[in-house]
């Protein structure tokens, strides 16, 4: 049952107004199965004054393109009423049309372009008016018996409306509906959801509540949990088993679903979601439609199910038809769109959002760790009103006609449009081993600020912690996350990949960064200073290289390593032969792998640094002495040493290195591999010949 979230104590505090409407709406957003993301809409009717002091009767809406969850002040629109309650009189109203005509009665420019259903709001003689698509309330309108189902449940107090797209046409008949009906206390839209209302905030809301608990309170006294979905046919894997296979298949999946754009990944193996997986009904009912026009938005008309027995089949069965399902899903969704297309419409991608594996879960797919959540929360959504409309009778959906309508309807497009512009590194994972350090930091922080999704690998995981909590505080949650590994075991390093699949789908960008230094004559160089410097830049680079190799193969979308040398790689330092030794050993490693990658689009290229003291904890070890000492110079003394000593007389900072790996990876060097780029003011001595 739906709990009741309102608190007097909080309310009363209030100031009378939109405060009230943003706490009725966060309340209501709050809770997944009443509204969906992004769904629904709420209203408030209040006197105010206008330009010209006149005092008006004013609606506050949604504005398009928020939140019910998250919604403030700035996110709802006002529009003078006496503006828009004429339009009742009218016979239809195109969309356009409408649109239109509320931008000319809003009572400021600079407020959020209103909700698509801003007229069901004015339409309704009710102060208070709430517009939610709860789980129960479309398990009614989405079962073919809903209305007479309706009537068991709720006697004389609704108003059913059949499937119209919302606009002027549905707002009139919601209208119209109630008007006619003076004991209704609620409106039922059939395949899209409820509208409730009220003198009140309190009023408003505690109503929507009843509501979606009488028609909950009737659903539960007919399910039966066992039979739900024609009952278990398979038997979910236990959650190591699905992720041992999960981390083998997602960059498969991530590969074969992003086309000309790259996709990310996420899994979920709720137990509603194995439920669905597992039983009997999913291959037939999953492939019906959506269940409210607000799922399909984000999730496709359909789902991909993909019809492997996870008790009698091997993983390599499930690749194949994980390859096979992909391409004939992008194939049907390409005839889909050629059968319903308008003139100038474009095409989304045609692979799948969601994904559905028994005996594993759903997979769901977006362009970051947002929208793919996104998708899988609204797919909860979905199995929730499949198994309350199964309950009642038969599930039913929109036509293809319709859902295509809804898919490309211009004023959801224009909801679309509202989001940022994609930048350089939108749409990429990117692994920095090192990541908490000075020069792994600044790498971090600048592929986050260009869209990618990072994965910080360190053996200071406290560090690396701290980093993503600020990176996800900053840009949003999902953006980063931290990873404790040694480069020197391969287990360890094996762990961070699968880590990295597992959470995002695949990897894009590498960064091999991680580092020490030692300093010591020859004779001095103990043979554990020489295996500690080749274990750690030579054999860390290697496994994080070969690694990050096998899953860019598996997902054929190329990728970028970026090895981040020394001046050493081609200056003899004094005093620091294993140091050098191994620098050299990573750039050369770093051509051999770029001369295996090409085929694949792998590309691999080096970054040589010089002396970047910043935030570097090499540089707050006993390396700092130790060069010091080498040059005859006191230790604080280093960095005007280091200054002078270059033909620019510059110090090179970790963000200098950062702009040399970003260009690497970037699509301005797409066509550029096997390369090293010196970044250290200029030391003669280190020039490349």
């Amino acid at each position: 049952m739906v709990k009741q979230l309102w608190e007097d104590t909080v309310a009363k505090q209030l100031t009378p107004g939109v405060d009230e409407l943003v706490y009725r709406s966060n309340l209501i957003g709050s809770d997944r199965s009443v509204c969906n993301w992004g769904g629904g809409n709420t209203s408030m009717k209040t006197m105010e004054k206008d330009f010209r002091g006149r005092t008006i009767e004013v609606m506050w809406v949604k504005g398009s393109g928020s939140d019910l969850a998250t919604m403030t002040r700035a996110n709802f629109t006002g529009l003078n009423l006496d503006d828009i309650r004429p339009l009742m009189e009218r016979e239809a109203m195109s969309d356009e049309e409408m649109v239109e005509y509320l931008s000319h009665c809003m009572i400021d420019s600079k407020h959020p372009r209103a909700s698509i259903e801003t007229l069901l709001h004015a339409f309704l003689p009710f102060r208070h008016v709430d517009h939610t698509h709860p789980d129960a309330i479309i398990s009614l309108c989405c079962a073919d018996n809903g209305k007479e189902i309706a009537k068991e449940i709720y006697g004389d107090r609704f108003v059913w409306v059949p499937y119209v797209r919302p606009g002027f046409t549905l707002s009139k008949m919601i209208a119209e509906g109630v008007k006619s009906n003076p004991n209704a206390e609620l409106v039922l839209m059939e395949k899209h959801g409820l509208v409730t209302w009220g003198e009140t905030a309190k009023e408003s809301y505690d109503k929507t509540i009843a509501m979606i608990n009488e028609a909950e309170e009737y659903i539960n006294s007919k399910l039966d949990d066992t039979t739900a979905f024609g009952g278990a046919k398979y038997t979910a894997l236990s959650e190591a088993e699905a992720e041992a296979i999960l981390a083998k298949v997602l960059p498969v999946i991530r590969g074969e679903v992003s086309d000309n754009k790259k996709m990310l990944l996420t899994y979920d193996r709720s137990e509603d979601v194995l439920q669905f997986v597992n039983s009997h009904e999913a291959p037939t009912l999953s492939q019906i439609g959506a269940a409210c026009p607000d799922h399909l938005v984000h999730t496709k008309r359909i789902p991909l199910y993909i019809d492997w027995d996870p008790q009698k089949e091997e993983i390599e069965s499930l690749i194949h038809k994980l390859r096979a399902g992909i391409s004939d899903f992008k194939v049907s969704y390409q005839e889909y769109f050629a059968r319903n297309k308008h003139e100038g419409d474009v095409m989304f991608e045609p692979a799948p959002r969601v994904v559905l594996i028994p005996g594993i879960g759903m997979v769901n797919t977006g362009k970051d760790v947002k929208n793919a959540r996104i998708s899988g929360a609204l797919y909860h959504r979905a199995i929730a009103v499949m198994k309350g409309a199964t309950t009642l009778g038969r599930f039913v959906s929109l036509s293809e006609n319709e859902s295509y309508n809804v898919e490309y309807w211009p004023l959801e497009l224009y909801k679309l449009s509202l989001a940022p512009a994609e930048a350089e590194f939108s749409r990429h994972v990117a692994f920095i081993t090192g990541g908490a350090g000075g020069i792994g930091s600044a790498s971090c922080r600048r592929f986050v600020s260009e869209g990618a999704h990072v994965v910080i690998a360190d053996l200071n995981v406290d560090g690396a912690e701290k980093l993503a909590s600020e990176m996800n505080s900053e840009y949003g949650e999902g953006r980063a996350i931290a990873v404790k590994m040694d480069v020197t075991k391969e287990e360890e390093v094996q762990a961070a990949f699968t880590k990295t699949a597992l959470t995002f789908g695949g990897v894009d960008i590498i960064v091999n960064n991680a580092g020490l230094a030692t300093s010591s004559p020859i004779e001095e160089t103990t043979l554990k200073e020489w295996n500690l410097n080749i274990n750690v830049l030579g054999t860390g680079y290697f496994l994080v290289a070969r690694e990050a190799f096998k899953q860019m193969k598996e997902q054929a979308l190329g990728g970028s390593m970026v090895f981040i040398g020394s001046k050493n790689s081609v200056y003899a330092g004094k005093n620091a032969a294993a140091y050098s030794s191994v620098k050299a050993l990573e750039t050369h490693l770093a051509r051999c792998i770029a001369a295996e990658g090409g085929q694949y689009g792998i590309r691999v290229n080096s970054v040589l640094p010089d002396a970047v003291l910043q935030g570097s904890a090499i540089w707050n070890s006993s390396w700092r002495n130790e060069r010091a000492a080498a040059y005859g110079i006191a230790p604080d003394q280093l960095e005007e040493h280091y200054r002078k000593r270059t033909t620019l007389l510059v110090n090179i900072y970790p963000q200098d290195i950062a702009d040399a790996i970003a260009f690497f990876a970037s699509s301005k060097a797409e066509k550029t591999t096997g390369c090293m780029l010196t970044v250290d003011g200029g030391v003669p001595a280190a020039f490349t010949r």
